[in-house]
Order: C-alpha cells, then structure tokens, then sequence
C-alpha cells in the first residue's frame, strides 16, 4: 500500500509548484489542466475562470510523490489538522530546507537537535503547510 498526500491550494497550485520546485528540489512527474483533460467536468462544478487552473499534478520530492491541485474554486483555503514531514539526509541539508520554507512562511519550532533527531523544525510555508523537517539519529 501507498499513500501520498493530496494538497489543494485554492487557485495557487501553479505558485506552490514553483515554489517547492525552488525549495525543495521538487520534479514534476504529471501536471494536467482543466482545459486540457480528455473529460471536462460536469457543468457547475468548476468556479468560472478556472479553465485554465490546474487539475491534478504528481510532484516527486526526494524518494516520495506529492499530488497538488488548485481544487474546483469552492474550497475555502487553509490546511488544518495535518502537517508533512521531510527527512533530510544532513544538517545541512535540513537547514537549506527549513529556511526554503520558512521565506515568507513562519517559523514554528527552530531548527535544532532533540532527543530524536540530529535535526529538526518544525516552518509553515507561504501557502500555509505545516512543515517538519528532520534528520533522525
């Protein structure tokens, strides 16, 4: 079994990628528009001018796959209740990504060591995703 996370960034998709592109070394593996699938959506599900938004992208992030979305126009923006977590292979690695992260975000706990971890913070990026990031003993 497999699981991947699925983000919807209410119309920013395409400024997230770039983003994670930038901070993270992020790839993308599939990127399809509304305007481009082979179905269209049925009629009023989609927010008007949103043709052009992004329907559904994989992006690959280190060994692990990321789904990404702008959504249909109806969700209201914000991720709650949940947070990602990035294994970093050095400290340096982790604090090239925390402070990636952190640029226009918030840091939340500074990048430091622990009981668990050589490494570890915890940032909330630009859209609101609730980062940690970490290297294990």
């Amino acid at each position: 079994m497999t699981i991947k996370p699925y983000l919807f960034f209410s119309g920013r998709a395409d400024e997230a990628i770039a983003f994670y592109q930038q901070a993270l070394g992020a790839e993308i593996l599939f990127l399809l528009r509304y305007d481009e699938s082979p179905e269209p959506p049925p009629p009023g599900v989609l927010a008007p001018g949103w043709e052009h938004k992004i329907m559904h992208s994989c992006l690959k992030i280190g060994d692990s796959e990321v789904f990404l979305s702008d959504g249909c126009g109806n969700l209201s923006p914000g991720f709650n209740g949940f947070g990602v977590s990035i294994e970093a292979k050095s400290a340096a690695e982790a604090e090239s990504f925390y402070g990636a992260l952190v640029d226009g975000g918030e840091a939340r706990v500074p990048l430091g060591e622990t009981f668990f971890a050589t490494s570890f913070g915890m940032a909330v990026d630009r859209f609101g995703v609730l980062w940690m990031v970490v290297v294990p003993k």
